[in-house]
């Protein structure tokens, strides 16, 4: 019963936008037509009126014309079938007085003219049934002109009926918008209505098993030193001793000490500002402790969001981790060291072209990442076995895993939009991140490139 709820739910939505669609689309094109048209209406319609009226007029005469010739083929008709007539009544009284008595011995002579004379009523009879039948074609053929011309006219009759009748401009304007632009509604309200689907079709059955079979990707060719995930939680104690600095996104600042110094960085790294602007890397509170202050404690967790938690990751030196900035809640660095990101380009991969993947970010030690997940962030360690993860939940991985998107399980969760076309499949030595509850962040955002352009573009620039 919910499930058909939820169906009359949707048809109804669908077909509310579909009117919508239909009557904006009229009303546009009905406002085109009359900006576009600078003759008044009433003397339009009148010359309408005057030019329909001659057509009539013209229609009437023709039909009159073709009257005229029917009422002359059927006479000629009549006379033809006539002449044959007296021609067969000649030809059987001749045949009546044949003898052949008379024609090798009693009267030769009147025998040969009788056959004579018979031979001109058949030639003349033989004649009168030809120009029958051509009469008759003809009269046909009159016929049917005269059917158009009665249509044409009982056509052109009810658009007159129907001009004069119109008083309406908008009426008026709205019933030629509708006239021009009615199969382009047509084939627009088909796209509507089958388009997506059979996009997800031929996504699901076409695309996603030739993207399945391009060789993974591969960041870095050896493990090195893993980093260290603590457990995450909702709130998040992060240490500063002298030398650190912390970079934090205003709403994850809970609380801090009061030897802790504040100030507003713009930009995480001016190196990658569109990645910053996208991502919400913008507007960060940096933090470090007051000289001499000895060790500072930071407060964080997610002051809207209850249910986002939070794990601290740490890159000693030689260690890295792919991350995407959307999920990074906060970074700090060591003895005041810079920010290190490095861009890892794809574009020489058709597979990274079709799932519009070209860079990822590699956060290289020694610093310390502090992310978000929403119920948590969890570990998956990888030795031998691969393993797969929904692309909305993944965080970050190690730059040694192998990283490919295969399809989605079930056509039907995707068709749903319950999962995304691809999930993350990784292989090889290390670990991935990824959130407890999948979520729509980067991935989901991506993914609908399908339906918006701004997904798009997070994608290609990696986050």
């Amino acid at each position: 019963m919910v499930t058909v709820l939820k169906f009359l739910r949707w048809l109804f939505q669908k077909l509310g936008a579909a009117v919508l669609m239909v009557a904006l689309a009229l009303a546009a094109w009905a406002l085109w037509i009359f900006l576009k048209d600078n003759v008044d209406f009433d003397l339009r319609q009148s010359e309408i009126v005057r030019a329909m009226t001659g057509q009539r007029a013209e229609i009437r005469e023709a039909l009159a014309d073709v009257h005229k010739r029917q009422e002359k083929l059927l006479q000629e008709i009549s006379a033809e079938k006539k002449r044959s007539e007296q021609a067969a009544g000649v030809i059987r009284k001749l045949k009546e007085l044949e003898s052949t008595w008379d024609k090798y011995v009693g009267n030769p002579e009147q025998q040969k003219a009788n056959a004579e004379q018979m031979a001109r009523m058949q030639a003349l009879r033989q004649d009168a049934e030809a120009k029958i039948v051509e009469l008759e074609a003809a009269y046909t053929r009159g016929t049917w002109e005269r059917d158009g011309l009665e249509l044409a006219l009982g056509k052109l009759e009810t658009q007159i009926t129907k001009v004069q009748a119109q008083q309406s401009k908008v009426m008026h304007y709205l019933e030629q918008a509708w006239e021009r632009s009615k199969w382009w509604i047509a084939g627009v309200l088909a796209l509507y209505f089958f388009g997506p689907s059979v996009a997800k079709v031929f996504l699901y059955y076409g695309m996603a098993p030739l993207i399945m079979r391009g060789r993974p990707v591969r960041l870095n060719a050896q493990a090195g030193t893993l980093p260290e995930v603590s457990a995450s939680r909702v709130s998040l104690d992060v240490p500063l001793r002298e030398g650190n600095r912390l970079w934090v996104r205003e709403r994850f600042l809970q609380s801090s000490d009061e030897g802790v110094v504040k100030k507003t960085r713009f930009l995480l790294d001016w190196k990658i500002p569109f990645t910053c602007l996208a991502s919400g890397l913008t507007e960060l509170i940096e933090l470090k402790p007051a000289k001499d202050a000895g060790e500072q404690h930071v407060t964080l967790s997610n002051q809207a969001n209850p249910h986002i938690e939070l794990a601290l990751i740490t890159l000693s030196e030689g260690s890295s981790l792919v991350l995407r900035p959307s999920f990074l809640a906060g970074l700090a660095t060591e003895n005041g060291g810079k920010v290190r990101i490095r861009r890892r380009w794809q574009i020489f991969r058709w597979q990274a072209w079709v799932t519009l993947q070209f860079r990822y970010f590699e956060f290289v030690g020694p610093t310390r990442l502090i992310v978000a997940g929403s119920r948590g962030v969890r570990v998956e360690r990888l030795a031998t076995a691969a393993r797969r993860t929904n692309q909305d939940a993944t965080i970050g991985f190690t730059p040694a895993l192998d990283y490919k998107p295969v399809r989605a399980e079930t056509f039907w969760g995707y068709y749903r939009d319950m999962n995304p076309l691809f999930d993350d499949l990784f292989a090889g030595e290390g670990f991935f991140l990824c959130q407890e509850i999948s979520t729509e962040g980067s991935a989901g955002n991506v993914r609908k490139f399908w339906a918006g352009l701004w997904g798009s573009a997070l994608k290609v620039f990696g986050l």
